[in-house]
């Protein structure tokens, strides 16, 4: 069985949060908080929470065992774009495109292999 959280509208670019979300895909939760905690990214911080979010919601709402657990699946997809506009040189304008993301953590239970 698979439990998932997710994050809408984080106002990070999708292409910072897919670099992460690289990292721990297919390891274990505690290995995969250790990346989290030390990866000098913005957008670790954000995933940290959705891993701690995703591991509560495996223990509490589907009874599974909190240190048999790892990352299934980690993805992100971009949401919608807030478009700004800069005035530059000669009366011109350039657009400044600020992306947002959806962010989804899927932790799953190891099959026990006997």
């Amino acid at each position: 069985m698979e439990t998932a959280a997710h994050l809408q509208y984080a106002r990070i670019a999708p292409r910072k949060v897919k670099i992460v979300c690289d990292l721990i895909r297919g390891k274990d939760v505690d290995v995969a908080k250790a990346i989290l905690m030390t990866t000098p990214k913005a957008a670790s911080e954000l995933m940290l929470k959705l891993l701690k979010s995703a591991c509560s919601n495996a223990e509490n709402n589907h009874e599974m065992d909190p240190d048999n657990l790892y990352v299934s699946k980690a993805c992100v997809n971009p949401g919608p774009i807030l478009k700004r506009q800069m005035p530059r040189a000669q009366g011109r304008m350039y657009d400044i495109k600020k992306r947002s993301s959806h962010i989804t953590i899927a932790v799953a239970e190891h099959e026990d292999e006997e």
